[in-house]
C-alpha cells in the first residue's frame, strides 16, 4: 500500500529545481571571474581535453540520472510502502494425545511408532497435540499444542532417545544416559509393576483440558498390553473412561515374538473398539493415513476468529533504489571534481 500521490509530488519538485538552476542566470561574480586568455583556441582541438571533456559530461549526465534516481527512491519511502493482508483463520477443535508405552517390553518398537506420530502429525491442520509416555507411571512429555515446531523437535527427539540397543552400551554410554532422561517419572518403586496399561490410558484421558468446551477429542495409544502388577484401572475400565469423556480411542499394536500373546492383543482389541475405535498393528503402511482420515472426518465446530488487517511495512526493495541513486550521486560528483 503507498501514499502514491507522494511519488509525483517528489518528483515534480526535483524537476523544478533542476529547470530553475539550469535556466537561472549567472552570477555577476562569476562574469568577472572569467579570465580571457589569446591564442588557446587550438586546446580543444587536443586529445587530453577532449577526453576530459567526455569524462565530464559523462560525469554531468550520471549526477543528473542518479540524481533522479535517488528522488524516485526517496519519494517511494515517503510514500511508506506496505503490505494489507486480511486473516480470518479458523480455529481447529480437535485435541490429540499421542499415548506411548515405554516399558521395557516396547523399546524396541517405540522408536519407529514415534515416527509413525511425526507422519500423523505432518497430516493435521490446526489440531492441538500432546505426548504422554507411561510405564508404571506416567509422564507428560508436552501438554495440548499447536506449536507444531515444538511437537516436531520433541518427537525427534522421543526418536533418537528411543533407539536404543543394549549391544551398544558400552561403545556408547550417552544413549543410555538419553534413554534414561527420557523415560524418567514413568518407573515407581515397585519392581513388579510394570506396562500399566489401563493407567497409562486413564493418564491420557485425563491429559484433555476445556472439557466444557465443544471439541473433537482424540488418543492414540501404542502397547503391546504385556501388564505386570496390579493397575488402579484395568484397560476396559480406562476405555470406559475415555468413552464417558467422549474421546475416541486408536490403538497401535506391537509385541515381539518373545512378548506376545493372543490373548493380550485380543483384549486389547476389544477394549478399543468396544466403544466405536480403531486398532492397527503398529508396522500396518496404512495406519497412519486411516487415523488421520478418521479423525478428521470427525464433526467438530470449527470457530470463526475475528478477521485481522495486517499491515507490514516493505521499504526493502525501495530503500535499495534509494541507496542505490545516492551512492551514485556521490561517485558521479566525485568524478565530476576530479
Amino acid at each position: 500500500m503507498l501514499m502514491a500521490w507522494l511519488i509525483p509530488v517528489v518528483l515534480g519538485v526535483v524537476v523544478l529545481a533542476a529547470v530553475l538552476g539550469w535556466f537561472r542566470p549567472r552570477h555577476s561574480r562569476e562574469t568577472r571571474s572569467v579570465r580571457w586568455v589569446a591564442n588557446t583556441a587550438y586546446l580543444r582541438r587536443l586529445p587530453t581535453y577532449r577526453r576530459r571533456m567526455r569524462l565530464y559530461q559523462v560525469a554531468l549526465g550520471g549526477v543528473g540520472v542518479f540524481a533522479l534516481v535517488a528522488a524516485l527512491g526517496s519519494s517511494l519511502l515517503l510514500a511508506r510502502p506496505a503490505e494489507r493482508d486480511v486473516r480470518a483463520e479458523v480455529l481447529a477443535t480437535r485435541d490429540i494425545v499421542l499415548c506411548l508405552d515405554v516399558s521395557g517390553s516396547m523399546i524396541e518398537f517405540d522408536t519407529e511408532i514415534v515416527q509413525t506420530f511425526s507422519e500423523m502429525v505432518e497430516g493435521f491442520d490446526g489440531e492441538r497435540i500432546a505426548l504422554s509416555v507411561w510405564n508404571s507411571t506416567s509422564r507428560t512429555v508436552f501438554p495440548l499444542t499447536d506449536d507444531y515446531a515444538l511437537v516436531t523437535d520433541e518427537l525427534d527427539a522421543a526418536a533418537t532417545a528411543l533407539d536404543f540397543d543394549l549391544d551398544a552400551l558400552v561403545h556408547a554410554p550417552e544413549a543410555l544416559d538419553r534413554l534414561e532422561e527420557f523415560v524418567a517419572g514413568t518407573m515407581s518403586l515397585d519392581p513388579n509393576s510394570s506396562s500399566l496399561v489401563g493407567d497409562g490410558l486413564a493418564t491420557c484421558a485425563y491429559a484433555f483440558d476445556e472439557t466444557d468446551t465443544e471439541r473433537s477429542r482424540s488418543i492414540i495409544i501404542a502397547t503391546d498390553n504385556q501388564v505386570l502388577g496390579e493397575p488402579i484401572y484395568g484397560l476396559q475400565e480406562a476405555a470406559d473412561l475415555a468413552a464417558e469423556r467422549d474421546i475416541r480411542l486408536y490403538g497401535l499394536f506391537a509385541a515381539s515374538d518373545e512378548a506376545y500373546s493372543p490373548e493380550n492383543e485380543e483384549a486389547y482389541r476389544q477394549a478399543i473398539t468396544g466403544h466405536g475405535g480403531l486398532v492397527y498393528n503398529a508396522d500396518d503402511p496404512g495406519a497412519v493415513d486411516a487415523i488421520i482420515e478418521d479423525i478428521a472426518s470427525q464433526q467438530a465446530v470449527e470457530l470463526e476468529a475475528e478477521p485481522e488487517v495486517v499491515i507490514t511495512d516493505r521499504p526493502e526493495t525501495v530503500l535499495w533504489i534509494a541507496v542505490a541513486g545516492v551512492a551514485g550521486l556521490v561517485l558521479a560528483a566525485w568524478r565530476l571534481r576530479s
